[in-house]
Formats: C-alpha cells, structure tokens, sequence
C-alpha cells in the first residue's frame, strides 16, 4: 500500500473542488470557466505525476493500490488500484474533460450548475478504472448517471426530455443487471460476502452459474458501449446532447463499458467468456455492418456520427472476443483512438452547429466557402475515422485484424469469414463519412441562400487549439503506436494467459 492515497487524490478531487464553484462570487461566466479549467489541468497533472513516478509500465499487478474499510456493517472497502488497462482510459478521461470544459465556453445558463456537473461526471468516470472493488466499481458506475441525465435534460436540445429519460431507463436498467451479478459474485461461496476484485478472479464457480453471472454483465455492460440491440439510446442522446456532453459520452462514456468486459467478463468469468466469445464476435461483426449502413441514411449530423460510434465500438468487441494478446491489445488501441476521434468530431459538429443553426445534412452545403478552417480540421479528423494510414484508428483497426488471424481459438475458414466482413465494414466507413464532408462543405446552396442573413466566424483560437490538441495523439499514436501498446502488453499477456494455460 503506498503512503501517499494518489488516487483517492485523483477520483474525488475534481468533485470536491467543482462543490466549491457555486461559493465563487458573483463576477459573471467567466470566473466559473477559468476555475473549472484550472481544476481540470490540475487534475490531469496530478493523474500524470502520479502515473509517471509511480507506476511500473514491466508489472503486471495492480499498483497504487490503497485498502480502507469503509462501512464496518457492511464491510464494505474503498478499494482501488491501477493496471496496465485503466491507466491509458483514466488519462483518457482527464484529457477528454479538459478540452471539453474548453468547448464548453459559449455555455451561459446555469453556467455554474453545468460546470460542477461536467467535473462531478469527471469523478464519476475515473472511478469505475480505478476500482478494485465489485461494489465500489457499482457506485460509481452509478455516479455519473446523474451529470448526465441533468446536462442532456437541462442543455439538450428540443427533444433532450425524451432522450434524458430513454438514456436513463437504459442505462438504470442495465444497471440492475450489474448489481445482481455483483452481489451473486460477492455472496457466492463465503459466508461473509467479499468484493474484492483479486479474491474474485481467483474464486472457482461452477460453470451455469458463471453464465448466468456473465449474461447479467454483458447485459449491463453492452448498454453501456453499447451493443446491438441496445444501443438505441446512443443516437438519441447524442443528438439532443450539447457538444461538449457528446465529447464525454463518446470520449469516455462508451469505453466503460468495454472495459467492464475486460475487467469483469474476462477476468473474473473466463469459462463464460470462451463459450460466448465466438456470439460476440458475430455480433460485433453485423454491428460494424449494421451501423455503418445505418449511419449513411441519418439525416441528422450528430446521428450520423453516433451511428459511425456504434461501428467503430464493433471491432472493441470483436478484439474481446478474439482471445488472443493481438487482438485485445488492438481493442484497447480502439478504445484510446475511438476516444480522441469520436470526441473530435462531435466537437467540431457543434461548432459548425454555432455557426449556422442546421442540424440536417440536406439543408447545408457550401459551407467550405465561409469556414475554411473548419472545413480542414472536419475533412482531416473524418480521414481518422475512415482508418487513414498513419492516423491511430488506421492502426487499431489493423492491429484487431491481426488478432483475429493469430487466434488459437477459431477455425481458419471461421476467421476468414469474419475478416472479409469486416472488411466490407471497413468500404462503407469512407462511404457514410465522405457522404457527409460532401453534404456539409460542398457545393454553393447554403452559401446562396444564407450569404445575406449570417456572417460566418470561421474557428477562433479556442476552437483550433481543441482540434490540434484532438488531432496530435491521434497522429502520434497511429505513427508510434507502442506507447499505448506500453501500458497494456503485460497485463492483456496475464489475462489471455488464463485461457490457455489453466
């Protein structure tokens, strides 16, 4: 245990000192901007410092790890700790947050309510990939449910009731199912129920009731990434969401979940995971068909991109199911990558939005003429979701392909059978995401009918310094993708070790 709590430091200290932000006096917006900037940035200096001198990148064991009893009548501990794959998420999580409190300045109702959200949503994230506690990793799992139930209700858009309550009932719903396997997990075997992760991984079950407890955490976890069919919720929230809420929930909200199947699903339950990875594999298969088709008929700019998100979240899953060390590796590049370029082009979605009030593709067109800037960081961050070599998502998704063909688990045909639909997934990316560079920037009808009413504000020094800093890590990891790869090899070589040499 080490002397210091870094990360107890790390999960409360955005929360706390966001609390403090409705004490600031009454000087307008922009006190309440700067303060929440500045607790992000200390945030993500503290995470990084703490990370850097701290944490050993050659061990495979959890570390920073600190134990204390919490409920004495419950015993129940606050328990947490970090390994090779919640490092890249947590860093993840503080870079995401800071850029989109960034994004957030044009924000002006309620702007204190909001900010405190933003950050107590940026505890609630960091929680879950540092727990090493099941119930601990339930409570806050639960946390960040309410931020962003509150900024989609409070800042959406016209339909943000509808979409704040169907994202609720998905997510609580799912929610259900986590604290049910949970508490079986926590309850099996012992008298006195434990909730630690590491007594957990190393409990035998008997095989029924390892399914059972698997099928309650997929439930849970595929509303979160989301996987088909219960990812309905993801275009509608999005859609209505403020842009910066999207950075978040396409940033960071999503992998979550995916990282609850790694966490729990694999780690915990490998005998349900080999009898339901070859499932998840076709189904995140057909999903990266699925909605990459379905993306192409959105009229809407933001479900456009939402529909691309759940695509991309199919070679994640695909990765997990592969059971091999290539493919999970390629999964938590995805996750990383995913993270930088879905929040990348939410963001420069809602500035477009700023701009010129339109949400349907259909009625813009024209606007490369008035926002040039734009126009080019829009065009070079589409080329990242479409898997242009040298960007981080071209890398991820090869290196998931690799993993596929490496696997010891499948059949040669099997594995060529997925690949070649994969690849299909791949032909239509480009088609859906220059569908819609076309739509937005090209031809003269906006710039016709609109010249007259709207004076257009190309990107401001604010909005360029969030898409370069997007757009760095997304060209660094895709030339040098080992630094990602760094963190997580010891640890996904432990976790696919329990599936073959048990």
């Amino acid at each position: 245990m080490n002397y210091f709590p870094w990360l107890t430091l790390v999960v409360v200290f955005p929360i706390f000192a966001g609390s403090l932000i409705f004490f600031l006096p009454h000087r307008g917006n922009k006190v309440i901007r700067w303060y929440t900037l500045c607790i992000c940035i200390v945030e993500l200096l503290l995470t990084t410092y703490a990370f850097c001198y701290h944490f050993q990148l050659d061990d495979p064991l959890m570390q920073l790890t600190e134990d204390y009893k919490w409920i004495d009548f419950f015993d129940f501990y606050w328990r947490l700790g970090i390994d090779g794959i919640s490092i890249g998420p947590i860093l993840l999580t503080g870079f995401i947050t800071t850029l989109a409190t960034l994004a957030a300045w044009p924000v002006t109702r309620d702007s204190r309510l909001f900010h405190f959200l933003m950050l107590a949503m940026y505890s609630g994230q960091i929680g879950p990939f540092a727990s090493r506690d099941l119930l601990l990793f339930f409570i806050m799992w639960e946390l960040e449910l309410i931020p962003v139930y509150l900024l989609l209700s409070m800042w959406g858009g016209k339909k943000r009731l509808y979409s704040a309550t169907k994202f609720i009932l998905y997510t609580a719903g799912g929610s259900v199912f986590l604290l049910i396997g949970i508490l079986g997990i926590g309850l099996y075997g012992s008298n006195e129920p434990t909730f630690n992760f590491e007594t957990s991984a190393n409990q035998p079950y008997p095989v029924a009731l390892e399914i059972i407890f698997y099928i309650g955490f997929l439930i849970a976890f595929a509303v979160k990434s989301p996987i088909i069919p219960l990812h309905t919720w993801l275009p509608d929230t999005h859609g209505e969401a403020h842009y910066s809420t999207c950075m978040l929930l396409a940033g960071i909200l999503l992998k979550m979940g995916a990282y609850g199947l790694v966490r729990i699903n694999m780690e915990l339950l490998p005998h349900a995971h080999s009898v339901f990875s070859p499932w998840l594999m076709v189904v995140g298969t057909i999903q990266i068909i699925y909605a990459a088709s379905t993306s192409l008929g959105q009229r809407n700019l933001k479900k456009r991109i939402a529909y691309s998100s759940v695509s991309h979240m199919g070679f994640i899953i695909i990765g997990i199911g592969s059971i091999s060390d290539t493919g999970l590796n390629g999964a938590f590049l995805q996750i990383i990558s995913h993270g930088f370029i879905g929040a990348a082009l939410f963001f420069l979605a809602g500035t477009s939005y700023d701009r010129i009030r339109l949400v349907y593709l259909d009625e813009m067109g024209g606007m490369a003429i008035a926002i040039p800037k734009i126009f080019t960081t829009f065009s070079i961050l589409s080329m990242a979701s479409l898997a242009l070599p040298g960007m981080s998502g071209f890398v991820a998704e090869l290196i998931v392909f690799f993993g596929i063909l490496t696997s010891q688990k499948y059949l040669f045909i099997t594995k060529i059978l997925i690949t070649f639909v994969m690849a299909i997934g791949m032909i239509l990316t480009p088609i859906y995401s220059l569908s819609m560079l076309r739509q937005m920037f090209y031809g003269y009808k906006l710039f016709n009918f609109n010249a007259k009413k709207f004076y257009f504000f190309d990107s401001g020094p604010r909005e360029l310094f969030v898409s370069i800093s997007i757009l760095l890590p997304i060209i660094g990891i895709g030339v040098y993708p080992d630094f990602v790869f760094s963190l997580s090899v010891d640890k996904v070589e432990a976790i696919i070790s329990n599936y073959f040499y048990r």
